[in-house]
């Protein structure tokens, strides 16, 4: 067997920042273990491609959520990337940290160093943003290129001004001293291409001798030499063949995100003991806290029919599409170089909030229902709206010993009464701006919830019926203090009451952040670099 000082399980957006920063030390070894394919698929690469790989198993887990009280027995769809890059290389490319009070508020559960003045240095240093930002907030010096929507579609345009006219004024950079406004999405999109964490942060290190990729490698179970994590097993090529096991000196790191990493270690023995009592598995390490707390955001779609105007629906087909396809090829611009949603708004659901708890986006297409990544055929506008900050919870189980197996994932959407609340304050607010004087013009009718929709039942029921997921999982291997009873890993990201393992990923953050998650998973991923490293961290950013 292969012996190394580190074992990285998972080449997604965590895992190569780790591999790249962990290898700028000659003189240490890492082994990164990755179940899916090299990132060689065209479709990756090409912005609009995320449609081509959403359903594709070669590059995608392709999951589906278990039905929910709120779902109305739907089995919500929840892609996961399978390649190097993970998710970060079929993302809808959206670049967007949060706000300060997520990060203050996990500092204030008890982990230290995780305040927003401590991750901002990290932000940072990950990025080289192309275009408008205070330096205080924003880096250029980076590996992760970040861009600003270069293509102003006139539906786009005003739906800005309808939602300036509801008195939500524009922002120039929501990654900056505030979040709340609205602006044009901020993106990882490079000269018509994709910026995925394996471009930015694994390529620049395969050249070095001391990394090494295994692809097609699904990770089985964690090694344990009593309670020290001492290396992984995984299987080549799929089920059915030969088993392996590679050797960690130093430490095994979980970057498998936050469905996978609670299933590995539920499969080797760490986690709630019942549950693993339950499917005949030894009890190697009884955490409770192993899969629960899954968080995700969770939003319905409004779509309005519209006029006058051509939309990205007639755009992707026939010989528009044709043409679309020839202006990337020259030009690497047009409606092939874009992301799925261009125009981001942040507002508040009501007065009572503190922040903005709203996150609403609009894109000048519409998709068929139940089918996310597949466009209709007529015209539309869509306003998908979510509550940045969720209180429900749900969790992430194996269903079975079977390492192949998918898990079970149960995100008990609207569990909450807050949720239900503010969730329907969102689509009111997302009719209203699709309604909004500037919008009239290319406004024909709201197709869905409908106009009979009135009632705050009424909005919440057609939201159990039709909401999907936002792919914003998080939280199912949380970080907190030893006296947390549901926390798996330490301010360190060390599994607690175990040594030489860490989980770094989504799946250790406290609680949901006011954003999508690549951005800051990224983030995670350096700060836990200077960690294994021990290397002192940065000066905390001073905020006026």
């Amino acid at each position: 067997m292969d012996t190394f000082d580190y074992v990285i399980v998972g080449a997604g957006s965590a895992g190569c920042v780790l591999a790249n920063r962990l290898t700028e030390d000659a003189s240490v070894s890492v082994c990164l273990i990755e179940a899916g394919p090299r990132d060689w698929h065209p479709f990756i690469h090409l912005p609009a491609g995320f449609i081509k790989t959403f359903y594709n198993g070669s590059v995608n887990w392709c999951y589906s959520q278990e039905p929910g009280a709120w779902t109305a027995g739907r089995r919500i769809y929840a892609p996961r990337g399978k390649t190097l890059g993970g998710s970060s290389s079929i993302n809808g490319h959206v670049y967007n940290r949060g706000q300060r009070l997520d990060f203050d508020t996990w500092a204030q559960l008890g982990n230290r160093g995780w305040g927003y003045a401590d991750v901002l240095p990290y932000f940072k240093q990950l990025e080289r943003r192309i275009g408008n930002g205070d330096p205080t907030y924003r880096g250029r010096d980076g590996a992760l290129t970040v861009t600003d929507i270069d293509w102003h579609d006139p539906l786009c345009e005003a739906f800005i001004a309808g939602a300036v006219s509801l008195g939500i004024p524009r922002n120039p950079d929501y990654n900056g001293a505030i979040q709340e406004g609205v602006a044009y999405a901020q993106r990882t999109i490079h000269n018509g291409r994709r910026v995925s964490a394996a471009t930015a942060f694994l390529r620049p290190a395969r050249s070095r001798p001391n990394l090494t990729v295994r692809t097609h490698a699904h990770a089985t179970g964690i090694v344990l030499d009593g309670r020290r994590a001492v290396g992984v097993r995984l299987t080549r090529g799929g089920r059915g063949g030969a088993p392996e096991e590679v050797r960690a000196r130093r430490e095994v790191i979980l970057s498998g995100g936050t469905y996978n990493s609670p299933q590995l270690l539920q499969l080797s023995g760490i986690g709630p003991a019942p549950l693993l009592q339950s499917l005949g598995i030894p009890v190697r390490h009884g955490l409770a806290g192993v899969g629960e707390g899954l968080q995700d955001h969770y939003a319905p779609r409004s779509v309005a029919r519209v006029r006058n105007i051509t939309t990205i629906n007639e755009r992707a087909r026939g010989i528009r599409l044709a043409t679309e396809v020839a202006r990337w090829a020259l030009t690497r611009r047009g409606i092939l170089a874009q992301s799925p949603t261009l125009v981001y708004c942040f507002w508040h659901s009501g007065e009572s909030a503190e922040s903005s708890d709203l996150q609403l986006t609009f894109t000048p297409a519409s998709y068929q229902e139940g089918e996310q990544g597949k466009l209709e055929d007529e015209p539309g506008m869509t306003v998908a709206s979510w509550q940045q900050r969720p209180e429900s919870r749900g969790h992430v189980r194996i269903g079975s010993a079977d390492p192949f197996a998918p898990p079970l994932i149960q995100t008990n959407y609207l569990g909450a009464e807050l949720d239900r609340r503010v969730v329907v304050a969102g689509m009111k607010l997302a009719r209203r701006l699709l309604a909004s004087a500037p919008l009239a013009p290319y406004y024909e009718r709201e197709d869905w919830p409908g106009p009979a929709v009135q009632r705050d039942d009424e909005f919440l029921a057609a939201a159990t019926q039709r909401a999907q997921t936002t792919f914003h999982p998080g939280c199912t291997c949380r970080m907190g203090p030893a006296s947390d009873p549901v926390a798996v890993v330490d301010d360190e990201l060390k599994v607690h009451g175990l040594e030489a393992l860490r989980v770094v990923d989504a799946s250790i953050m406290p609680r949901m952040i006011s954003a999508n998650l690549n951005a800051a998973t990224l983030m995670i991923a350096a700060k836990a670099a200077d960690l294994i490293r021990g290397r002192a961290p940065p000066e905390p950013v001073i905020i006026p």
